[in-house]
């Protein structure tokens, strides 16, 4: 609730993850109040504990905070960059401006909800009025409850209560007009806040992606006119862009779900590409309801960033070796449709989806190693590293989580390879040491005729590593391994 104190000073903007201008309510509402605005952002990631950003993410805030504040000063106004800790930035601001209102959209991570809820108490304390809008969700995660008032652990029944509430309303439109204080407080360079690596290992990343608002637009129309129609199709394929590549977009906030679904909701213009139907776009729209069942479910279960939501899972005999570990990270394992994700992953900071599952499978299952240490490499390799995504996915996988794939399902990286990268396009890209094998033996180099390796200059141990397990061993220890469980 607002406070009663007459309003007029400036309105204090607070962005986080909501680094756009259109469907922004915490914006919408500080124009609607007709004083000044001064947009903040806060770098204090230590008050976050184990929800630092990671380097790929680190990397990307800095071009979306570029981004932002050229959107700003296109209208009137500038981006006021601080070094946490926040509460004591946002109290010294207000002194220093004669700001007495703070507006900032929520989030749902739960170390960021506790200290949000904090901040706002202790706002309202001081007389300062404090408002907070909904997030980067179609539904706030209290919002979805069973029948009988409870959390939902499985998909289904939750995205069809989610669709019971009806279409998402129409996004906010960006503000024209904004309104800038006589005088701007100190800030820092974006630059100053050293997000950029100081060895340039993202090169790839500038070539792959466009962080900000605009490159969010671009990458919607992309999908929307060359993808959208053969989705149910195409997102298995990491051998073409068969999929949205919203993810890092939608992360930062640059854009909303809400944006999306009314964007790729309507018919394409003429000549856009072909004719959608309906069932490609409630697939999609699916994949997005994916990404609300994982707020969803850490917000009511906090507790499964470190730990699995199965309690069966607690004592499961993971093992540690960190040989095997490195072999994965650095896509050394010598199975080629793994290796080939985790080297896209490593020059890109982003991974097909499909091929998420894969090499998730290939740690937890045939190297027996911690979904925890997949979950950390993700966090930082990652441009889209969301915490809520992370965990639910790697916990599905590991058949420790919230709808979880059964343990016993365990992929075999050379069929998933041949299904999915049927003509071995994306494993020639990602490990070219394999560009000039046969199609009959791009996903299973160790069987190879030696004459052939020899001509496709392949050396098996030498050029590119021979498998560090047996899949049939490997599965048949992970099935051990839960059953053990059971017993």
């Amino acid at each position: 609730m607002p406070c009663n104190k007459m309003a007029d000073g400036p309105s204090l903007l607070w962005f986080r993850c909501d680094l756009r201008l259109a469907d922004h309510p915490a914006l919408t509402a500080a124009v609607i109040r007709s004083r000044p605005i001064i947009p903040v952002f806060i770098w204090g990631p230590e008050e976050d504990g184990d929800e630092q950003p990671g380097a790929a993410s680190r990397w990307w805030l800095h071009q979306s905070l570029v981004e932002l504040d050229r959107d700003l000063r296109s209208r009137g106004l500038r981006l006021v960059i601080r070094r946490g800790p926040t509460q004591e930035s946002l109290t010294e601001i207000l002194k220093t401006t004669g700001a007495d209102a703070v507006y900032w959209n929520r989030r749902y991570e739960p170390a960021l909800s506790r200290r949000d809820a904090q901040i706002e108490q202790a706002l309202r304390r001081s007389g300062i009025e404090a408002q907070t809008f909904p997030g980067n969700v179609l539904f706030e995660p209290h919002e979805i409850r069973t029948k009988e008032g409870n959390p939902y652990r499985v998909f289904t029944p939750f995205w069809k209560a989610c669709r019971a509430r009806g279409e998402p309303g129409k996004p906010l439109p960006a503000p024209r007009r904004l309104i800038a204080p006589s005088q701007w407080p100190r800030s820092l360079e974006i630059a100053e806040l050293q997000l950029e690596p100081k060895i340039d290992w993202a090169a790839g990343f500038r070539a792959t992606w466009r962080p900000g608002a605009r490159g969010a637009a671009k990458q919607i129309e992309r999908f929307h006119a060359q993808a959208l129609s053969a989705y149910a199709r195409g997102r298995d394929r990491p051998d073409s862009l068969g999929t949205s590549r919203l993810s890092p977009h939608l992360h930062f906030g640059e854009i909303t779900p809400r944006q999306v679904w009314h964007a790729l909701g309507q018919p394409g213009r003429k000549g856009r590409g072909a004719k959608v139907s309906t069932a490609a776009r409630s697939k999609f729209f699916a994949e997005l309801g994916w990404r609300e069942f994982a707020h969803h479910v850490l917000f009511h279960f906090p507790y499964t960033s470190d730990r699995p939501l199965r309690d069966d899972f607690k004592k499961f005999p993971w093992r540690r070796d960190a040989r095997a570990l490195k072999a994965w990270q650095r896509g050394q394992t010598g199975f080629p449709i793994v290796d080939a994700g985790m080297r896209e992953l490593w020059t890109t900071g982003w991974m097909h989806n499909r091929v998420r599952m894969i090499v998730a499978s290939f740690l937890t299952k045939d190297l027996l190693i911690t979904w925890r240490e997949g979950a950390r490499w993700f966090w930082d390799t990652l441009v889209d590293a969301d915490l809520a995504n992370n965990t639910l996915g790697w916990q599905w996988t590991a058949g420790c989580g919230a709808d979880a794939a059964p343990f016993f399902r365990i992929f075999n990286p050379v069929l998933q390879g041949r299904k999915f990268d049927p003509e071995g396009v994306y494993v020639r890209r990602w490990v070219p040491e394999l560009a000039k094998l046969p199609l009959k033996f791009v996903h299973e180099p160790w069987k190879t005729p030696s004459e052939v390796l020899s001509a496709s200059n392949v050396r098996l141990g030498d050029n590119y590593p021979r498998p560090i397990v047996s899949h049939a061993e490997s599965r048949h220890a992970a099935l051990e391994a839960f059953r053990s469980l059971r017993s």
